[in-house]
């Protein structure tokens, strides 16, 4: 699909930027449909009703996403429709067909596409232990395919290209090409293949051939894609939604009897669409079209990881999968829903092999669940106003969508008849499974916010294509903080629990640090050492081996010549266990740690020392990168950054930035990243997302300011910062740029699966500065009763 980076001017550009899927299924779905009736010889009579039945459908499910491109304007297409009718149960439908589509779209695009490369070079199609050549070449290209995606937009589109637009052609040149040599011949329909004799033969060509509808849903998703109001979008996303239907419909009408009449389907070497083009075309014109038919799949195998990188991008956003499932890599995309969709299709072509037909029937299943969800759902729409106003017109309308849904319902239940054994059955057993999932997580996760839902909404609806501007510019977002909206100058009122939280006192006296003998546990020592002698505190120094009682008593003398008080303490456990103990015997205030013990290691994410003792105690915990080149050298924190995202969680850091402020005379800069990403980041912007982008920003910069406004002291002024929507990359990158000494965060500090499958900005932020950073943990059940209830209490304010 073509890279969209700006609005679509007309439907042409929509056709080639969203048309790629659509537009390759005539190139792949007449050989296992050829292949059904020539064996059960019943060609002749059979044939021409298949293929005016499934021209039909396209036209009558084309009418119904007219009307769907006229309600549903923000992108989010059939699927945001059927959520809106029925409920969030089709949600997670919708979200785990597409998921399963994508991958089958993946599939059944490498599968046609080696078997072009097949048909040119047979040799591909012989065995070595059992398994074909061209099975090696599909795993091969699969994996290169996800590299490229999985490396940026900007790669994967100079890798394809714009590949639609030459199958255009190709298709069109077949069509010319028929009409010069054999004139028109349409397909005959033949009533009699309508009787107890063939009519199952007729309606099971029928679901092989239903394939060709496959992607019509994208152009729904284009709508907000377009320049103009919403109902000049509306009629250029249908005019795209022509362009491509109405030639696959032509293909299917003028070269599919060419097809019939030229190829042979038994011919197990050359597929019955290379063997018609090289009949119809002269050699170097045929050759050429096996190029773009191997360019244009290959473009839609990219087009369907990209999908699927957006698809999580929108569910982890709306809490229906783990965090880190949705984690953009450094060239901001999604990466491991495509490797995971990789592993899947590597596996399929090991164990089924790589002939297209083998996927066709559950790739059909799936579109048509879909395409029937949506039609019920634009029949409840249209019984819902002819309830409140009375119009004919409505009423023909209900009829025709009556009639699309009732058709789409009845091919799903036709390729599941149909095709049940061979594959169509496996939506039984993963929809469910997808479902209990989306389920869980979400109950996990909690609910998003109502913007972060809708725009995890237009996330997941964006296809490849439409995505490509999209990630490109959200992996390369700006740094500069955002200005401040005209009139947040005013003083702002300032809530009771901000109130409450700002004349808090914090001590943080008394100072823990575990150590285990290592060189980089000691990194924490300098600034555990400047922070007990600022606040006139004592230094405890703890390890939970009794060898190293020496090593710690040498340690505690050196630290009472430098003017400390200071002591030491031997546990019996792990360093975590030992560390706990004495942050509760002890009244310890502050832990001080190292990212790294003694087995060298930069471990945070995976169970470190540091990562564990936030999961554990519920006292600050501030870990020193050992990757930093002062180590907590430095004798302060000139300028300390805070990040919050409006949470009472995240204010609960505020009493000991204030603290740190007050005591080392700090610069404090606030920093709130927006949840609403920058309009441009989606390519082609979205009226929806500029306004909620305003607002998010307006509503962070009047947070902030009541944020300033409850302090009221003499020392210098804190600063505000609006930046971004990406937090822990901001985070890392604001801090770098104002040239931080402190991050200070509040955390949950989960553990086990929670923290797995929640994910964390603070783990990212931890795990990718160098600067030291300051974690308030916050959770229930607290060492100290008293700080619980104050925690409680700082939640709970109204």
């Amino acid at each position: 699909m073509a890279h969209v980076s700006r609005k679509l001017s007309n439907s042409f550009e929509g056709a080639l930027a969203g048309g790629g899927d659509p537009a390759t299924s005539p190139l792949y779905v007449f050989g296992p449909f050829l292949r059904l009736i020539v064996v059960a010889g019943v060609a002749s009579v059979t044939f021409g009703s298949s293929v005016w039945m499934v021209v039909i459908t396209i036209a009558l499910v084309s009418a119904m996403y007219r009307l769907v491109m006229g309600w549903i304007t923000d992108g989010s297409g059939g699927s945001g429709l059927s959520e809106e009718e029925f409920g969030p149960w089709a949600v997670k439908i919708n979200a785990g067909i597409t998921f399963i589509e994508y991958t089958l779209t993946f599939l059944v695009s490498m599968a046609a596409m080696v078997t072009f490369i097949a048909d040119r070079a047979p040799v591909l199609n012989e065995s070595i232990l059992g398994i074909q050549y061209r099975t090696f070449i599909a795993i091969v290209l699969s994996v290169v395919i996800g590299w490229l995606v999985n490396r940026g937009p900007k790669v994967a589109a100079r890798a394809f290209g714009p590949a639609t637009l030459g199958v255009l052609i190709l298709l069109w040149a077949m069509v010319i090409a028929t009409l010069v040599q054999y004139g028109l011949q349409l397909p005959d329909f033949n009533l009699q293949a309508f009787s107890p004799e063939y009519i199952w033969i007729t309606f099971g060509g029928y679901a092989r051939i239903l394939a060709v509808m496959t992607g019509i849903e994208v152009f729904a998703n284009l709508v907000a894609a377009y320049e103009g109001d919403a109902a000049q979008k509306s009629r250029k996303a249908f005019g795209s939604l022509l362009i491509i239907m109405g030639t696959a419909s032509v293909t299917m009408l003028i070269v599919g009897p060419a097809i019939f009449n030229l190829s042979d389907p038994l011919n197990p070497e050359v597929s019955v669409f290379t063997q018609t083009m090289d009949a119809l075309l002269p050699a170097p014109l045929a050759y050429a079209g096996t190029i773009v038919g191997i360019l244009v799949l290959m473009s839609a195998s990219a087009a369907s990881a990209q999908g699927l990188q957006n698809l999580a991008l929108g569910l982890a956003d709306r809490k229906y999968i783990p965090a880190f499932m949705g984690q953009r890599n450094r060239f901001g995309v999604a990466d491991k829903p495509v490797w995971l969709e990789v592993g899947l299709v590597v596996v399929a072509f090991l164990l089924l092999g790589t002939h297209e037909e083998t996927y066709l029937a559950i790739y059909a299943a799936g579109v048509f669940i879909l395409l029937s969800m949506t039609g019920w759902a634009a029949t409840k729409r249209l019984v819902r106003q002819v309830r409140e106003k009375f119009s004919p017109q409505t009423i023909a309308l209900i009829a025709g969508t009556i009639i699309a849904a009732a058709l789409t319902t009845g091919a799903t239940l036709l390729i599941f008849a149909e095709r049940f054994l061979e594959g169509a059955w496996t939506y039984l057993v993963f929809i469910p499974i997808l479902y209990v999932l989306f389920t869980y997580f979400r109950n996990q996760l909690g609910e998003p916010t109502p913007a972060r839902e809708q725009l995890g909404e237009l996330e997941a609806a964006m296809l490849g294509g439409f995505g490509y501007g999209q990630q490109a510019l959200r992996g390369r977002e700006t740094i500069g903080a955002v200005p401040v909206p005209a009139g947040t100058d005013q003083v702002p009122q300032v809530p009771a629990h901000i109130l409450a939280w700002s004349q808090q006192e914090i001590v943080l006296k008394d100072v823990l640090v575990p150590l285990d003998g290592s060189s980089f546990a000691e990194m924490a020592l300098p600034l555990a050492e400047n922070m007990s002698k600022t606040f006139d505190g004592r230094l405890f120094l703890v390890t939970a081996v009794s060898e190293r009682q020496p090593y710690l008593q040498e340690q505690v003398k050196l630290e009472k010549d430098k003017g400390l008080a200071a002591d030491f303490a031997v546990g019996q456990g792990s360093v975590v266990e030992v560390t706990c103990k004495m942050v509760e015997s002890h009244g310890v205030d502050l832990v001080v740690t190292s990212s790294r013990g003694g087995s060298g290691a930069r471990h945070w994410m995976t169970g470190g020392v540091a990562s564990r003792l936030v999961q554990e105690i519920s006292k600050p915990v501030i870990v020193v990168q050992t990757d930093a080149r002062d180590n907590g050298h430095k004798p302060g924190f000139n300028r300390v950054l805070v990040p919050l995202d409006g949470s009472r969680t995240s204010e609960l850091i505020m009493p000991y930035a204030l603290a740190i402020r007050k005591t080392f005379k700090s610069e404090l800069i606030l920093l709130m990243v927006p949840e609403i990403p920058d309009p441009s980041s989606f390519g082609a912007s979205v009226d929806w997302v500029e306004r909620k982008r305003e607002e998010a920003v307006a509503n962070a910069w009047s947070y902030l300011e009541s944020l300033k406004a409850a302090v009221n002291d003499d020392l210098p002024p804190m600063r505000a910062i609006v930046s971004g929507s990406r937090p822990a990359y901001e985070i890392v990158e604001v801090a770098e740029k104002e040239k931080a000494d402190l991050i200070m965060m509040a955390t949950h500090g989960r553990g086990g699966l929670d923290r797995l499958w929640v994910g964390s900005v603070m783990e990212r932020v931890v795990a990718t500065t160098n600067l030291p950073v300051f974690l308030l943990p916050v959770r229930n059940g607290s060492s100290s009763k008293a700080e619980a209830a104050r925690e409680r209490a700082a939640l709970e304010q109204p």
